[in-house]
């Protein structure tokens, strides 16, 4: 699948498509790290915010990476896994996907790349055999929370990750069923 966005300018699109075994991990890392760069300042350290190529090797390996991409640059992320183990005592649906490390250039803030990320995450958890999605995010980040509320998703409890320094509020949201291929 390669999927090509444009954006709110007429200069600005993006080609979506799986991470390559041959795309830097260092360029993909270097992404997160500027996205979240804003919450770290905000004194919420979200784990994408300081994470080693090692981390993002590791988690690559938990499911699909997709990366948008302009030119040679990766301007946007999300990893998406369906069905999603969570750890034991986690209020998540059992059998539900997730998707993680959801991540826009802030170059690219106000383009609609991110919406596209998402409805791509959500296609694929669908798609793999998923009825609902369940994510997580700092219950600190009120802006983020109402954005995914915007999208459909339903606080459903909290969570609190040993890598962060924040409760998480855990949101769900039901998918419709994926088409018959």
């Amino acid at each position: 699948m390669d999927i090509r966005s444009t954006g709110a300018s007429p200069s600005i699109s993006a080609r979506i498509r799986r991470f390559h075994n041959d795309d830097s991990v260092e360029q993909l890392t270097s992404l997160p790290h500027r996205a979240y760069a804003d919450h770290a300042a905000a004194g919420r350290v979200f784990f994408a915010s300081y994470q080693t190529p090692q981390d993002t090797r590791h988690r690559l390996s938990k499911g699909e990476c997709w990366v948008a991409t302009e030119e040679d640059t990766i301007v946007g992320t999300v990893t998406v896994s369906a069905p999603h183990t969570a750890p034991a005592g986690y209020p998540g649906p059992a059998g539900g996907g997730s998707f993680w490390q959801l991540a826009v250039d802030p170059s690219q803030r106000g383009t609609g790349l991110g919406h596209r990320l998402l409805a791509l995450a959500e296609s694929r958890i669908a798609a793999l055999g998923s009825e609902q999605v369940v994510i997580d995010t700092s219950s600190h980040a009120t802006e983020l929370v109402s954005w995914y509320r915007r999208r459909g998703y339903a606080p459903m409890g909290t969570w609190r990750w040993d890598v962060t320094n924040y409760d998480s509020v855990v949101l769900v949201k039901d998918l419709p069923s994926a088409a018959p291929s």
